[in-house]
């Protein structure tokens, strides 16, 4: 046993070895494009930390976690003078932000953002990797320059946000999860190996939950996958072609024997275990601290001392479709005055209806609050709407939603208008806004048609279904967002560097 535990051992070590002397032979082979490239994403990046730093209000408050983190050792935020601990955030990004600050000193921010360009710069490489074990060299070279060149994902780099380190650990955590597909499915099936690529794969989704909750759908993705990977291959095994004479090969499973089912529910529990256990030192923190089990930040974001709103929350949820009305409306509470024509016609269903809405805005107006039994009013309104009207609520609003996730220009840190469509914006930033559009047009027909150029490359499905979970869940959110639909940016990058694939790699199935 000890010495099929050793071969076992030695075998992981001589494919990582391999995998380890192919990536090296291949950047040597192709020295002088990465350099060009990364030299160009570099420039792009850094004038945009330069000239364009986004130090918004998350930002500050990230900071004011982070310091009171490394000066009084408690996770906490400073209300009127006082250190209060929270469990508003995750502590991912506060952590990454205290390393810099002890570093660099506190709210050094041009230093966070140049750390996060060189985060960004191995997200880049990731993305390679990805293109390279799954479709060929060439697509590799094309998934880094079309990486590289994204001024997406180069304007979070210049942002003190999580995004940045979130889609790095996304890329990273799907590049392992390749890898452990491909050590999984081929007849040379190798434990250590794919043991080590499923913890590295889980721990890199711990990494991902840890900055932001919703990393947590990345986890559900491989888990997924691989429960349908289980499903499919437990009933393929037992059907074998029967030998029709004693001349007739033996028979051969439709399934290879090395894709057992156990190895399938293995990796889905080393996955798990590894992405859930980083959680573990928060939860009880809260429990302790708090007495609060929260092993995530909460769906509001909110302390337990804060009100979540959520009648107002619902009644948003049915009409809000567009970015601008999170600008406009949805963050300005509470704290800000809101004036009812700022709603879209899509917000009332009659005149009655207006005027009930208006009446529960001057109330709201009064203090800028939302107290209960303003919420409650909102919620008795949400519910009238949604009875009138259930297939807008749950069906054709969530499908807007996405689609302004998706296809909205990526302007949100840049001074464009938000509501660009209008042609009333400064010329200068006008053109920024149709070209980032457009270029966002671009990146995702690409990646539509290069997912269907390599529909059969094995895979193809766990990146897939990591982009119908990700738009369903974004679906269900108040505020919709742009840049929650960055971290599948790998994918979609991916899926469009399969279009320089080149046609002799077009069956390519070769794991690396």
């Amino acid at each position: 046993m000890l010495r099929a535990a050793a071969g076992q051992f030695s075998a992981g070590q001589v494919c990582q070895t391999r995998y380890i002397l192919s990536v090296r032979e291949f950047l040597r082979k192709h020295a002088r494009f990465f350099l060009v490239s990364s030299l160009a994403a570099l420039v792009l990046r850094l004038l945009l930390v330069f000239r364009f730093p986004g130090i918004v209000d998350d930002s500050h408050l990230y900071a004011n976690l982070a310091k009171n983190w490394m000066q009084h050792s408690v996770y906490a935020v400073t209300d009127s003078g006082q250190i209060v601990p929270t469990l508003s955030r995750l502590p991912g990004y506060p952590a990454f932000l205290a390393v810099i600050f002890f570093f660099f000193g506190a709210d050094n921010f041009r230093a966070v953002l140049l750390v996060q360009v060189l985060f960004d710069l191995i997200t880049c490489f990731l993305v390679a990797d990805i293109a390279r074990r799954l479709l060929s060299p060439r697509a590799a070279k094309a998934a880094f320059l079309l990486a590289a060149l994204c001024p997406f994902l180069a304007n979070y780099a210049a942002a003190a946000l999580t995004e940045t380190l979130e889609i790095c650990f996304t890329a990273l955590a799907l590049d392992f999860a390749i890898s452990g597909l491909n050590a999984l499915q081929t007849a040379t099936h190798n434990h250590s190996h794919a043991a080590s690529s499923w913890i590295a794969c889980g721990l890199s989704i711990g990494a991902s939950i840890l900055l932001r909750p919703d990393g947590g759908i990345l986890l559900a993705a491989v888990a997924g996958y691989l429960s349908l990977l289980l499903l499919r291959t437990i009933p393929l095994r037992s059907i074998i072609v029967q030998p029709t004479s004693p001349a007739t090969p033996a028979p051969l499973p439709i399934v290879p024997a090395a894709i057992a089912p156990s190895a399938i529910l293995r990796s889905a529990i080393l996955v798990a275990l590894c992405a859930l256990a980083p959680l573990v030192p928060w939860t009880l923190r809260n429990l302790h601290t708090l007495h609060r089990f929260q092993p995530l930040a909460p769906r509001y974001a909110n302390d337990a001392d804060e009100p979540s709103m959520t009648g107002f929350n619902r009644w948003i949820k049915t009409w809000i479709a567009d970015y601008v009305s999170v600008e406009e409306v949805y963050w300005n509470v509470p704290g800000d005055p809101i004036d009812v024509r700022q709603l879209p016609r899509r917000a009332f269903d009659s005149a009655q209806e207006r005027d009930e809405t208006a009446a529960l805005f001057a109330a709201y107006n009064q203090d800028h609050d939302i107290a209960p039994d303003l919420d409650a009013r909102f919620a008795a309104l949400a519910s009238t709407r949604i009875h009138a009207a259930p297939l807008r609520y749950y069906a054709w609003l969530p499908a807007l939603r996405i689609a302004d996730m998706w296809l909205r220009p990526r302007t949100e840190l840049l001074p464009s208008d938000p509501r660009w469509w209008q042609f009333n914006d400064d010329a200068r930033w006008l053109a920024v806004s149709v070209a980032f559009g457009s270029i966002n047009l671009l990146y995702l027909a690409a990646a539509c048609a290069g997912a269907w150029r390599s529909r059969k490359i094995r895979g193809l499905g766990l990146l897939l279904l990591f982009l119908l979970l990700r738009s369903l869940f974004l679906a269900s959110l108040e505020n919709p967002e742009p840049r929650y639909t960055l971290e599948c940016y790998p994918v979609v990058i991916f899926m469009a560097a399969a279009l320089f694939i080149g046609n002799s790699h077009r069956n390519h199935r070769k794991p690396a």
